[in-house]
């Protein structure tokens, strides 16, 4: 059993920010791979269901960004899991726009949400990077992280959502250089 987590923020209001790409990755797989029906556990949004022969948990934490570690935690401890079996879909600045790169543990790069599950749970999990592009000044980085995707990007975030979802068996068979290599060629990025 492996658990993916999407980092979000909960609202209406934050569902188009690219700091909710990972809640957007979640939607997609659960959709595309008939999941089961969201239930409201461990402070956060899980569903259950199978990509190829894994079993795999979709939590999306309800907590704001800077406290997803604990929803993480929470259900990792319940499913006495180790850091091994999470997987964690986040936004990344330092990546260029629907670029994705799989990375097994590291640093935080000033990501809230990854420097909270780190503090709960350890930095040794396997994180896939999802692309948002720089918005050239740190003085902008705010705005621009919890800014809605540009009308013009749609197509993109969507045909990424889709490659992401369409070659997730890779990352459940802990392929993830195949994953990778998959979801570019189906971008053509």
């Amino acid at each position: 059993m492996q658990l993916w987590v999407g980092l979000g923020n909960p609202g209406a209001q934050y569902a188009m920010n690219r700091h909710n790409v990972g809640f957007m990755v979640l939607d997609t797989m659960a959709d595309m791979h008939g999941f089961g029906p969201v239930q409201k556990k461990f402070q956060g949004w899980l569903q259950e269901g199978r990509i190829g022969t894994q079993k795999i948990l979709l939590l999306k934490p309800a907590t704001f960004m800077n406290e997803s570690g604990r929803a993480v935690g929470e259900a990792m401890r319940f499913y006495k899991l180790g850091l091994d079996a999470l997987t964690v879909f986040h936004d990344e600045l330092d990546l260029a726009p629907f670029k994705v790169k799989v990375k097994q543990g590291g640093g935080t790069a000033g990501h809230n949400g990854l420097r909270s599950i780190d503090q709960h749970l350890g930095a040794d999990f396997r994180r896939v990077r999802l692309g948002i592009g720089h918005p050239g000044h740190k003085d902008r980085v705010t705005g621009y992280v919890l800014g809605n995707y540009a009308k013009a990007e749609i197509d993109d975030l969507s045909g990424m959502l889709g490659a992401i979802s369409a070659e997730a068996e890779w990352l459940a068979n802990e392929d993830g250089t195949r994953f990778m290599n998959n979801v570019a060629m189906r971008q053509q990025i």
